[in-house]
């Protein structure tokens, strides 16, 4: 029986286990089960700190896992990034207060306090910066207020957190992060259980990026509403009772739905509706 791991609390746990159950798996937990066998597709899902996961996948322990991207760098494993999902989305930053003038290039010589001591050393000996790491568990940014850093290396979501504690982000992201599958091995490598796991899971992310469109327009306005939505090969056409007019169906991204039925409407288009997807295959 396979062996996927996923996070057994914070952010990334919830949207893991709701991402699995929408791709047909059971792998909910009822209290705080370590794990839980799905019989029908002989797989075990095992709740795991996201921290951990990425070692345990790494020494084939457990054959994937979902984790964040900085967790699994972090951890300075052989692994394999398979399926980016799309939730969990963060960035990791250098922060200084407020008030200071202070630039990654100017850190020779300063403590910089962080939870991901791998991640800031790599970034670090890349710029060719001598600086003391100090190691903390979590609560980095309030370390600078309490004198144990000169700056921060921290995961922002929103940045509110850093503000509060007086801080702000300088220079460019040290690493785009989000929810990710890893694997022990490339996906090519996998065993074909895995592999259809990971295609399911990617029908839900790209259909997460989509919706369905469909409305109805005179044929004389075919070619301009085909134009606006061209779908991913070609748009659905249909006859309606009204031989002058046509329904016409596309997938299109969701964040231009709405801009799309703008300009649907203007040039005609008529009883335009919007639909969500919950799985496709492109």
């Amino acid at each position: 029986m396979l062996k996927i791991a996923l996070p057994n609390k914070g952010a990334l746990s919830e949207e893991a286990a709701l991402l699995m159950g929408e791709a047909g798996y059971e792998c909910r937990r009822y209290r705080r089960e370590l794990s839980v066998l799905d019989k029908e597709h002989e797989l075990e899902f095992v709740f795991l700190r996201p921290r951990d996961i990425a070692v345990y996948v790494s020494r084939g322990i457990l054959d994937m896992g979902i984790t964040g991207r900085d967790l699994a760098r972090e951890a300075c494993v052989d692994l394999h990034e398979v399926l980016p999902l799309g939730f969990g989305r963060s960035r990791f930053f250098y922060a200084v207060p407020e008030n200071s003038e202070l630039t990654p290039e100017t850190f020779n010589g300063l403590r910089i306090a962080t939870s991901f001591p791998n991640l800031l050393r790599q970034n670090l000996n890349a710029r060719k910066i001598d600086a003391e790491i100090i190691t903390l568990d979590g609560a980095v940014e309030i370390s600078v207020s309490l004198g144990v850093a000169d700056a921060v290396a921290d995961v922002v979501e929103t940045g509110r957190t850093l503000s509060q504690a007086g801080l702000k982000v300088v220079g460019s992201p040290l690493l785009e992060s989000e929810a990710v599958v890893v694997a022990r091995d490339d996906i090519n490598s996998l065993s074909p259980q895995l592999r259809i796991c990971i295609e399911r899971l990617k029908g839900i992310v790209v259909a997460r990026d989509y919706v369905m469109i469909e409305y109805d327009a005179p044929k004389i306005l075919l070619e301009k509403v085909c134009a606006i939505t061209p779908g991913i090969e070609a748009p659905t056409i249909a006859p309606l009772s009204k031989t002058e007019w046509v329904a016409v169906k596309a997938m299109v991204k969701r964040k231009e739905a709405n801009e799309i039925m703008d300009r649907l409407s203007a040039v005609g288009a008529r009883g335009i509706v919007v639909m969500d997807i919950r799985a496709c295959r492109l």
